[in-house]
This record gives structure tokens, sequence and C-alpha cells, in this order.
């Protein structure tokens, strides 16, 4: 037995441990693309009850997800040094903890998906949650270097479930902000694992610089960073956004584009860890000037 099991544990480290298994800034990070669309989907602000209960909803599902990733993954995270000191793996919660929480969460999700907004968004929540727990992390995570492309579908449902609790339908818009977030996790992760390599290869995780090697890594980070900056671009013509997002687009793209070219021509791996930071600060912004954007419009 552990001394971690042996010593009474204070209330507020296991808190602590509790809120860690829903990931609380990735749940940020997802709620914040999903309230875009959300504006779009009302022409404006929605109705409060609809509004909060889309929002309240999608955060508990990424939190089940991310809940059920913490279980699946509890054998591979002790292996790595970034994920070693999570609940699981040091001993801190049960096993079964994870597991019975990312249940509750998601049956609160749809209970709460149905109730303020209808079934489909609903069964987006569920279907988000199951992506990501069985598709990605079961499944696609240790078998395929293509495991972070095929599942970033899972991370991009928010645009798509505030849609879908707006209207009762999901529509191009929705398809395209969710595209856009599809879009922005390999170069996300991929430059994580370019300077977590060591850590990918201990667990045996087939991440890209592991199977391929650090320089077809660099090169498709580069590749997929013009298609996102191109795609966040593509909602000016298509009237989706004006220039209180298109300013912001341009310029958070242009320097995300340096960053990967930087990243491609120059071998230090600061290059991968300032890339990896800035990609959040990227998915924010552009988020951030999105809505900023569908409040202005629809006001004029």
């Amino acid at each position: 037995m552990s001394l971690a099991n042996e010593l009474p544990v204070p209330r507020a480290a296991t808190f602590s441990a509790w809120l860690e298994l829903t990931k609380p800034r990735i749940v940020s990070l997802v709620l914040f693309t999903g309230l875009p669309a959300l504006l779009l989907a009302a022409h404006g602000w929605p109705a409060a009850p609809v509004a909060w209960g889309a929002l309240v909803g999608i955060a508990l599902s990424a939190a089940s997800a991310a809940s059920f990733n913490h279980y699946f993954d509890r054998d591979i995270d002790g292996l790595m040094r970034r994920t070693a000191g999570r609940p699981l793996p040091t001993g801190l919660l049960p096993a079964g903890h994870a597991l019975v929480l990312g249940a509750a969460l998601g049956v609160l999700s749809f209970v709460v998906l149905r109730g303020f907004g209808n079934t489909l968004a609903a069964l987006l929540g569920l279907a988000s949650i199951a992506y990501y727990a069985l598709v990605y992390t079961v499944w696609l995570k240790r078998r395929t270097p293509e495991n972070i492309v095929i599942g970033g579908g899972a991370g991009a449902s928010a645009p798509l479930i505030a849609w879908a609790a707006i209207t009762g339908h999901l529509g191009l818009p929705a398809v395209l902000l969710a595209g856009l977030v599809f879009l922005w996790t390999p170069p996300h992760f991929w430059s994580l694992a370019l300077y977590r390599h060591a850590d990918y290869a201990a667990a045996g995780i087939p991440m890209l610089p592991v199977t391929h090697g650090d320089e077809v890594t660099r090169r498709r980070i580069l590749g997929y960073t013009l298609a996102l900056v191109a795609a966040s671009l593509l909602l000016l013509p298509l009237g989706l956004a004006g220039p209180v997002y298109g300013v912001p687009a341009a310029l958070l793209g242009a320097a995300f584009i340096n960053g990967a070219w930087r990243l491609r021509r120059d071998r230090e791996m600061t290059r991968a860890v300032r890339l990896f930071r800035f990609s959040i600060l990227y998915l924010f912004a552009l988020f951030a000037a999105l809505t900023a954007d569908a409040l202005a419009r629809s006001r004029s």
C-alpha cells in the first residue's frame, strides 16, 4: 500500500483532486468556443435560461469527458512526468471515483441540455463525451499517430451543441466554428508532443514525433496552421463576421503562422514551448473577437 493511501488526506486536497478530474482549464476553453455560436444562432444574446442552460450543459459534458479520460489513462499517466502527479496515479483518489464522477456529470449534462435546450443538443453532448472518452482516449490515442487529428472532433463539439440548443438543428456557421477548433488541435498538441517527446515514448503513445520524428511533425504543424488561419478568415467573405473579428483574426493568424514557420526552421525546443502556449492564447483571443463581433453586429 502506498503512503498516499495510508495517510489521511486533507479536505482541501481532496476537493482539489476532484476538481482536477474535471480539467477546469480545458473546460473553460471548450466553454468559450461555444459562446459565439450562441450569439450567432440567436442573432444576439439568447433568452437567459436557454443560454445559461447551454453553457452549463457544455461545461458538464466537457468535465464528464475529462473525468473518463483520467480513468482510462490512469496507467499511462503514471509513466509520464507531465501527468504523474494527477489524482489517480498518485493514489489520492481511487480510480472508481473518476468513473462515477464522469457518469454523474454526463447524466447531468444530458438533463440540463434537454431541459433548457432540446434533445439534439443533449444527444450531441453525450456524443462528445463518448467520442473523447472512448474513440479518442481508449482507441485512437494508443493506436495511431493520427490520434490528435481524428480525435480533434471531440474538442470541437461546443459550437455544435450551442447552435443546436438555440435552433434545434445544425447549421453551416456552427460547423465552421467547430472546424476551427478541429484544425487548431493538431498544431496545439503536436507542439506539446515535440517537447514532451520522451514522455510519450516512455508511455508507448504513438504521437507523431515518436512515430515519424520531429522534422515531419514540424512540417505538419505549419501545414495545419496555414489551414487554420485560412479557415478563420473564411468567416469574413461568408458574412458570418465583420471587422471587429477580422482585424484581430488576421493579426493572430499572422503571429501563429510566424511561430509555426520559426518552429519549422529553428530546432530550438523552446520554439515548441512558445508555440504551444501561444496556441492557447490564440484560440481564446480568436473566439473572444468573434464573440465581440457577434454582439456588435446584433446591435447595429
